[in-house]
């Protein structure tokens, strides 16, 4: 399997897709298949799983492990995971399960085995430019996103998914640590789990657990789940945020959507197969059983004959998993795993039992634990806020929109009866409801942001964008820049007319109805939460309104005692399969029975006792084989795959450093067009260009401020509360912590206080605005005057005014004191009538109390309206080593700054306003 073989099986889908487009565009008129892009792209990898089902599962690993280079714009750094993190994930893990999942999953030692030299590795995407940025400001990240990619648990990997995670990082101005975690079926579960969990705990070390945020697509999005409940659980400091793109949350196919036809997705509704290897298929009970007893009859390995082992076994069992699952072995009996690995099913009105291993991630056993089918936790309460992201058209939709009410509500959406112990109760009474925000995208694919170069895609990402600054500013309790990607007439520009026309109408439709048009740029507000949710449906436009309530929803009607119970019509999709597959390789797989045969004959290396799943690769070690990690090559396909998905990106990139350049403009010579306009009309034409060059590069990306605007805070209001209401009651929330006065024995404004820095990282934060000056960096503009400016430096620009009482009273005492070193400076700050009449000030009669006094004619009135008088820049006191020039009180020590005293905070204006002064 490599990029010639996949070119040439997907390539008549290609043509076959563009030519179906335009001759049958009426059908695909109201989908997102309506564009060209998502089209291909849809059918794409359709055809690839396809073609990929009749080769080995370690063909595809390999094919889809291959190295793709990154963007030059994009800073790639591999990091190696220390064998203590991995203990601890491994601990952690361990009391995750108890007694009795240790027992199911069949030990402790052998899924923290690893081949030898294949340490856990770990990379960070980052984009250059931000990364530039950082190391110039000193700032070592305050956005981290640890993001899991998907694969159905056994394929993929972080050079295949870095083209998404690449936007990730550029839109949220983030870093993205992406962990290479192990794979199934050679290391099912829980390997893949503790090594995510182990990537975590190292960004712990290096990283405040506010300023991460999780991540993960299909599979990735199940284990994602996974480690947050286990994190709560166990009191591992819990991130910012987690972002769920299409999780695979129930292994069990339990509901309703799985039954159904899904022509929009691109997931195989008869599950995932592949040709017969050493990995994959394992050995069901029959098979196990026919070995161990040749092997105890010291059979002749050519003599060997192995009869065709039954996949389904008619039996009367019970229906339900979770029963079946809870069922304990008899004492004294020895036996695999394989043998209790089965699941019972009802078919034509028969129970039968399936002896052969469905899902690649685990044993048949496991497939209804709560760490593997999240869903059926008992309570999914007390995480952090998410956001899950499901496509309309996918096959696992319903249990995305089920895991998302779950996390709202969950005494609502309560497990099977079955599983309602006292521990699960105690869960359910102690975890307060998790904040949602569910978006269902209309007809879209099982992660569509992998279609990254589609319209749906874009603004799927945008929106991750959003919920992630929000996340973080939430958590930090500050605000947070990231991208205003302006590229929103990049997408709309690339569609039809058609299409054009359709994007206005809708537009205005939603006007009308009063709903939000769009996602909203990166950096929008996110809505306020009702019962914990923000419920949204989206369509290919970008269009959100209002999702249907829950009870007109498949996912949240179906019966709680249902989940967790295997389906009959995905199981008999599945059979069917599998019966194609056993006939058309049937004689791949005898041969590697006999080989497999042959291995256990010689003997495996165990575990101390342990039993390994079937298909692990730990119940496979032979004695003196070494195993050991194949190098990387380079595959074209996907590094062609990755740029398409890029390209994007570069345009943005692109305009982002075009838009910094200064535009050239070419002015027009004066004997240029002599004769046939006038000299002035040439030269408005070249103002004319300069203003053209200038509003083209107002298309670059710019930054916005996002911050928490308190959208949980209002959560119990009624939803028919107006909401000029709500916005009066965070406006009168926000005026209270303004005003709240500083705590006692507060260091404000002295030589040892350290302020609040903006999202610069620079400009310090007092009484809630930032001050205009930087702390320990040149002065980039005018506005920007640093504390250790040189002493030489007499001019000071204009400023805001303060705009809180608090910093009002410390600019005008400071003023006024600056004001009363001399007759010449007082004259310029008040009134020079009322100076004349007073008489002169003696310098040395000066107060604290009586600045603050003289600080009252900072104001003057003009026309009945309060107006800062003139200040003269020159008034600002300046310290030289013979002593003070300027102002200075006995009771105010000096500090030295570069080697020249200077006088401390509270007398040291940094800018003054040049007002016109009061008549």
């Amino acid at each position: 399997m490599n990029t010639a073989t996949v070119s040439m099986a997907v390539t008549p889908t290609v043509l076959s897709t563009f030519l179906s487009h335009y001759l049958n565009r009426k059908p695909l008129r109201e989908r997102p298949t309506a564009h060209l892009s998502y089209d291909e792209g849809l059918h794409l990898i359709r055809s690839f799983l396809a073609f990929a089902s009749h080769h080995t599962v370690e063909d595809v690993q390999a094919f889809t492990a291959q190295w793709v280079p990154h963007p030059q714009w994009v800073k790639v750094d591999q990091v190696e995971i220390p064998e203590a993190q991995l203990t601890k994930a491994a601990d952690a893990l361990q009391a995750q399960l108890g007694p009795d999942g240790i027992r199911k999953v069949g030990g402790r030692n052998w899924w923290q085995w690893r081949k030898p030299g294949s340490p856990l590795k770990a990379e960070w995407i980052e984009m250059k430019s931000d990364y530039h940025e950082r190391k110039k400001a000193s700032d070592p990240g305050k956005r981290v996103m640890l993001y899991v990619h998907g694969g159905g648990y056994y394929f993929g990997s972080v050079d295949e998914h870095r083209y998404q995670m690449q936007r990730h990082a550029r839109k949220l101005k983030a870093r993205v640590f992406a962990p290479e975690y192990r794979l199934a079926p050679q290391f099912p579960f829980p390997c893949g789990l503790q090594d995510c969990l182990a990537a975590y705990l190292y960004l712990l070390e290096k990283q405040d657990p506010t300023t991460i945020i999780l991540a993960g697509d299909s599979a990735g999005g199940g284990m994602v789940v996974s480690l947050l409940v286990t994190m709560r659980d166990r009191g591992i400091p819990l991130p910012a945020g987690a972002i769920l793109i299409s999780p695979w949350v129930d292994l069990t196919h339990s509901f309703p959507s799985l039954s159904g036809e899904c022509p929009l997705d691109y997931i195989p509704k008869n599950g995932f197969h592949h040709k017969p290897s050493k990995a994959w298929p394992p050995l069901n009970a029959d098979e196990f059983n026919l070995l161990k007893d040749q092997i105890a009859k010291n059979a002749k390995l050519g003599q060997t004959k192995l009869m065709k082992p039954a996949s389904v076994e008619m039996q009367q069992l019970p229906q339900d998993l979770a029963q079946l699952n809870a069922s304990q072995p008899v004492d004294g009996e020895t036996s695999s795993l394989a043998e209790a690995s089965c699941i019972s099913i009802n078919l034509d009105g028969k129970e039968v039992k399936l002896k052969d291993q469905i899902q690649l991630y685990t044993t048949n056993e496991l497939l209804s634990h709560p760490m593997v089918s999240p869903v059926l936790q008992p309570s999914l309460g007390g995480l952090p806020p998410l956001l899950i992201m499901t496509g309309g058209g996918e096959i696992l939709r319903d249990e995305q929109i089920y895991l998302a009410h779950k996390c709202a509500n969950p005494t609502q959406y309560l497990p099977p009866e079955s599983s309602m112990y006292d521990s699960a109760r105690e869960q359910i009474d102690r975890f307060k409801p998790t904040d949602v925000q569910l978006q269902v995208w209309d007809d879209l694919c099982h992660v569509a942001p992998t279609l990254s170069f589609t319209h749906p895609a874009k603004f799927m990402y945008r929106s991750v964008a959003q919920f992630g600054a929000w996340a973080l500013a939430r958590a930090q309790q500050t605000e947070i820049e990231i991208m205003d990607d302006d590229s929103i007439s990049v997408i709309s520009g690339s569609s039809s007319s058609s299409e054009g026309g359709h994007h206005k109408a809708a537009k205005k439709q939603a006007q009308l109805d009063g709903v939000k048009y769009e996602v909203g740029k990166a950096g929008d507000p996110l809505p306020p939460f009702k019962n914990h949710m923000i419920r949204q449906q989206v369509n290919r436009h970008g269009v959100v309104s209002p999702l249907p309530p829950a009870s007109e929803l498949p996912g949240c009607t179906i019966d709680r005692n249902d989940i967790g119970v295997v389906k009959e019509t995905p199981v008999r999709r599945w059979l069917e399969t599998r019966s194609q597959w056993d006939k058309r390789y049937g004689s791949i797989r005898t041969k590697i029975h006999k080989q497999r045969l042959k291995e256990m004959a010689a003997g495996y290396v165990g575990f101390d006792g342990e039993t390994p799943p079937p298909a692990a690769l730990a119940s496979r070690r032979t004695p003196g084989k070494q195993l050991q990690e194949k190098k990387k090559t380079k595959s074209m396909g996907l590094a062609l795959w990755s740029l398409w998905g890029s390209k994007h990106d570069e345009a943005t990139v692109q305009r982002e450093q075009d838009a910094e350049k200064v535009p050239e403009v070419k002015a027009t010579a004066i004997g240029e067009g002599e004769g046939a306009r006038s000299p002035s009309d040439l030269q408005k034409q070249g103002e004319h260009v300069a203003r053209r060059a200038l509003q083209a590069s107002r298309s670059r990306s710019r930054t916005k401020i996002v911050k928490d605007e308190q959208q949980t805070a209002d959560d119990d209001v009624d939803e028919n509360t107006p909401a000029e209401v709500l916005a009066a009651k965070r406006e009168g929330k926000a005026k209270q912590r303004d005003l709240a006065p500083p705590s006692p024995g507060s260091a404000l404004l002295t030589p040892d206080y350290k302020p609040e820095t903006g999202v610069t990282g620079k400009r310090p934060v007092v009484g809630g605005i930032a001050v205009p000056f930087s702390l320990n960096r040149e002065a980039d503009t005018a506005s920007m005057i640093t504390l250790t400016s040189v002493a030489d430096h007499t001019g000071r620009v204009a400023s805001p005014l303060p705009l809180t009482p608090r910093a009002d009273a410390v600019a005008t005492t400071s003023a006024t004191a600056a004001a009363a070193a001399t007759k010449k400076a007082r004259d310029e700050v008040m009134d020079p009538e009322a100076v004349k009449k007073q008489g002169p000030v003696e310098p040395s009669q000066s107060t604290a109390a009586q600045d603050v006094n003289a600080g009252a004619d900072y104001f003057g009135k003009v026309d009945g309206l309060e107006t800062p008088k003139a200040a003269t820049p020159g008034a600002t006191p300046i310290a030289t080593n013979g002593g003070m020039k300027g102002y200075s009180t006995s009771t105010t020590p000096l500090f030295t700054a570069n080697g020249v005293e200077r006088p401390p905070l509270e007398t040291f204006v940094t800018a003054q306003e040049d007002l016109p002064v009061a008549k």
